[in-house]
């Protein structure tokens, strides 16, 4: 693969950028990311994540409004969850669909636990499940199931937050798909995170996707229960088919405690 010197020295200038300054708090993966990371939201807690994503690409552009992820804990280290998209696709001859897309149930285990600055890994198999013949082929999702088998790691080196993940998708409908990510970031603030990411998604035989993404986004503090998410990306190994020319989140995360209440208070 050979990436073009500009997209290589933005790379490293937004890897850099996410070292410069102390850290005061973990930073982690998770939304607004593609990459997830060993945290869960701890013992009868919700973590709910809504937000609408944007993908651009050469041909056509999809719309994934809202985009749901609920997350609930079960003990400290287990996390239950349900992502499901609804898309809005359309191509450049203004042909525009619309409809639910492929869902994520799933469960997270995080089996290491050596605190907030030690090593944390953990599994978090989930199911793609499949869209209808019809869905598909109006592009608002891939015939299934898949089953999707990741494994997340995080630790702090000194001033540096890094969460890695690689992921395969295994037997199942389609074709085989390797992911791999990596977050570098910190907290400014105790309000306020900064972070870049890596993520490069590969599919066996040359199928879709084959793409190389970086992003740069963060989250902030409104309450202790509600953090603003957003992102912003793009392919960095060229335009060609699926590649990215433009990605973008933007979302808000709701915690919940005790089986729904809220803590409103000011951090």
């Amino acid at each position: 693969m050979r990436i073009r010197q500009f997209d290589c020295a933005w790379a490293v200038a937004a890897l850099a950028a996410a070292l410069c300054a102390p850290l005061t708090v973990r930073a982690q993966a998770g939304p607004p990311y593609l990459t997830n990371d060993p945290g869960t939201p701890g013992n009868a807690n919700w973590e709910i994540n809504l937000a609408s994503m944007q993908t651009i690409a050469r041909g056509v552009s999809s719309y994934q409004t809202p985009q749901i992820d609920l997350n609930f804990g079960v003990g400290d280290r287990i996390q239950l969850t349900y992502e499901v998209p609804y898309v809005i696709a359309s191509t450049d001859d203004g042909t525009r669909t619309s409809g639910w897309g492929n869902a994520y149930p799933g469960i997270k285990w995080r089996f290491l636990d050596q605190g907030e600055t030690g090593w944390q890994m953990s599994v978090f198999p989930q199911v793609e499940t499949g869209v209808s013949a019809r869905a598909e082929e109006r592009g608002l999702g891939e015939a299934g199931p898949r089953y999707l088998l990741p494994l997340e790691v995080s630790k702090e080196f000194g001033p540096v937050a890094l969460d890695f993940e690689v992921g395969y998708y295994v037997a199942g409908h389609g074709p085989r798909d390797r992911t791999l990510g990596l977050v570098v970031g910190h907290e400014f603030t105790g309000r306020l995170e900064l972070d870049a990411e890596i993520y490069d998604d590969r599919a066996a035989g040359g199928a879709l996707p084959q793409s190389t993404t970086l992003d740069l986004g963060g989250r902030y503090k409104l309450t202790r229960s509600f953090i603003a998410l957003f992102m912003a990306g793009r392919s960095i190994d060229g335009f060609g088919e699926g590649q990215p020319e433009f990605m973008a989140y933007l979302g808000i995360q709701i915690l919940l405690s005790n089986y729904g209440r809220a803590l409103m208070s000011e951090p």
